[in-house]
């Protein structure tokens, strides 16, 4: 269906002596059948997202297709083979949404602020479809509802602002399918989305595909999902397939040491009180020219050839090739490559070494948090309408341990959140009490209370990183302006050169190069905008962060360095989290306590081995029950 041949794609940067080119993509060669789920998989940064926008023709400004061809075909007898590279822009726009979808990374930043979201599919419906008024608005709200929307009917009139991080991504992917178009770009299509409504898309798409032949590009970096989904495999790093097999071969036995890696960094309940296998150093730079193998400075197998002689991508056997010197040798080493992390080598576990007579002093205490948002009040109607986002919701956190809110999309975890680094003032209606406790002892602060220099010291103990981090970063500052912001601000006892410091340690603590401090988000994926959001919060040294999906964005191997580092300062510094999540792998390493929500109240809280161990509410059995798992495991 779809067939991409050394495809290659460079972009136009200031970076450099005299300017740089980077080579985002490499003569990437790639060919998806009908009906076909074909996955893509890597860091962030590797080139996944790139690969998505050169075959919608949907590059940045300064990007530019240098060799290479795509070809989709049509239906055998059609007719309607298209050379997507030829067409003129007015050709790709009857193709672009019509007969390709794309589900983006961001719905944040894909959604029309300024139209409502039923507007929204509608456009699509109209502009693909011969549907038009009251059948193409049905035809909307019918999608609205296939991808677990509540209240279609109401949510339609809504701007995106209203809705939450995994609503936006719902009303994404409706945008998306609504022209039911033959082949499926999905970047990171659940990223923002609850397990259950995660398994419920994913249900829906399998469907489409069995009804139409639908192809589908999966790009996403849960490889549980992908074990659950793909039919084959494509590894991406650093511009270049390196990996390429039948999703059961690549799962039963990754033949590189790149993609055995990513598999031990995958966290689970069994990895609890060990650190993660992270996997050292980042992404090379992509305006080098490279001479070897380019994983091999981070390879833990390689050897002196490696970086001297480019390998190729070559069949080890029927279906699966391997870009690697070593690829006769991996079975041998794929043992000790994924061998377990030695006993002694591993932390503490938090919850064991925290016995009775040990109990650490409370952190934070909220009693009765209730918080009601005003709805727009229909013409000549009587009284306040409010909606109850969050409804008496109460749990204490003790200093040095992390509780994890869990739930739907839409049950008000990110509401908690916000409300408790008081975001919502004055946008909402705020009741009940979070009481803070100094750290020397005495009479707690109910932050609810709090005003002005106050607020102001409170601020810097209690820190939160966004779920979305293209909208919390300042497209206008550099990532230095937005790291010293913080610092500048609640650290004045710092001068500039310390505080300079500081953000270089922060930016390589959370994986990221010291040059990131001279560009601007713009200039990041995703995932390394997630990392500098993080930076931002830890920058301060705040004893309670609020974290709102911190690893949603993230690939495997950066995920299991931000855990790592965030335990790490957990067991050195005595920080607090709250962990807003839907990612269970995460809350099994993590988590001390959990706490469920559902429709803006907690149903079931307690240690975290009993309540994922052993559930008591139904609901808590039915989450869990929805996680994808590996298909090996």
């Amino acid at each position: 269906m779809l067939d991409a041949r050394e495809l290659t794609v460079e972009l136009d940067v200031e970076a450099g002596v005299d300017g740089a080119v980077v080579r985002a993509l490499d003569a990437l060669t790639l060919s998806i059948q009908r009906g076909e789920t074909f996955a893509l998989v890597g860091e962030s940064g590797c080139g996944k997202s790139m690969t998505a926008l050169a075959l919608m023709r949907l590059l940045p400004d300064n990007g530019f297709v240098t060799g290479g061809d795509v070809h989709l075909r049509g239906k055998p007898g059609e007719g309607r083979d298209v050379d997507v590279l030829a067409l003129p822009e007015a050709g790709m726009r009857r193709v672009r949404g019509g007969r390709i979808g794309m589900i983006f990374q961001e719905p944040g930043t894909s959604l029309n602020p300024v139209m409502t979201v039923g507007r929204q599919v509608v456009e699509a419906i109209e502009a693909h479809t011969p549907l038009r008024g009251a059948a193409a608005r049905a035809r909307a709200l019918e999608w609205l509802e296939r991808v677990g929307i509540p209240e279609p009917g109401r949510r339609f009139d809504d701007y995106p602002f209203r809705l939450s991080g995994g609503q936006k991504q719902r009303v994404m992917i409706a945008l998306a399918l609504a022209a039911e178009p033959d082949f499926l770009v999905a970047d990171e299509p659940t990223t923002a989305l609850d397990v259950t409504i995660q398994s419920q898309i994913l249900a829906l798409l399998r469907q489409l595909q069995a009804e139409r032949g639908m192809g589908l590009l999966l790009i996403t970096h849960d490889l549980a999902v992908v074990s659950g989904m793909a039919h084959r495999v494509a590894l991406m790093y650093a511009g270049q397939i390196v990996e390429v097999a039948p999703a059961a071969a690549f799962f039963a036995a990754p033949r590189h040491p790149y993609a055995q890696a990513l598999m031990r960094a995958l966290p689970s309940a069994q990895g609890r009180g060990q650190p993660l296998a992270a996997i050292a150093g980042t992404v090379p730079p992509l305006t080098q020219r490279f001479s070897g193998c380019r994983f091999a400075p981070r390879c833990g197998v390689a050897r002196a050839d490696c970086g001297q002689r480019p390998p190729q991508l070559e069949p080890v056997q029927a279906g699966h090739a391997v870009r690697c010197w070593l690829a006769g040798e991996l079975p041998a080493l794929r043992a000790a490559s994924m061998a377990p992390v030695p006993a002694a080598a591993a932390e503490p576990s938090s919850l064991a070494s925290a016995g009775p007579a040990a109990e650490p002093p409370p952190l934070l205490q909220v009693q009765d948090l209730s918080v009601r948002f005003a709805l727009q009040r229909p013409w000549l109607s009587r009284g306040p309408r409010e909606f109850s986002a969050v409804s008496g919701v109460s749990f204490e956190l003790r200093a040095g341990r992390t509780l994890a809110l869990v739930g739907e999309s839409g049950c008000g975890k990110t509401t908690t959140g916000k409300a408790l680094v008081q975001l919502l003032r004055g946008a909402a209606r705020t009741e009940g009490r979070a009481l803070l406790h100094p750290a020397g002892g005495g009479e707690p602060q109910d932050l609810f209370a709090l005003q002005g220099d106050a607020l102001r010291a409170a601020r810097r103990q209690v820190q939160i990183v966004f779920q979305d981090p293209f909208a919390s970063l300042d497209p206008r500052m550099g990532v230095a302006e937005i790291l010293d912001e913080g610092l500048a601000a609640l650290r004045p006892e710092l001068d500039a050169g310390d505080r300079r410091q500081r953000l270089e340690r922060l930016v390589e603590q959370v994986g990221l190069r010291r040059d990131a401090l001279d560009r601007y988000p713009h200039e990041f994926s995703g995932g390394q905008r997630q990392r500098i959001a993080i930076a931002r919060a830890l920058a301060v040294e705040p004893r309670l962060i609020v974290c709102d999906e911190p690893t949603s964005a993230l690939d495997v191997s950066v995920q299991a360095q931000i855990l790592n580092l965030l335990r790490e300062l957990q067991r050195e510094l005595g920080v607090s989290y709250l962990f807003i999540t839907h990612n269970i792998g995460v809350v099994e390493v993590m988590a001390d306590e959990v706490a469920v929500m559902q429709g803006g109240r907690i149903v079931e809280q307690g240690g975290a081995g009993s309540v994922l161990g052993a559930p008591r509410q139904e609901y808590t059995r039915q989450l869990l029950a929805a996680v994808p798992r590996l298909a090996s495991a």
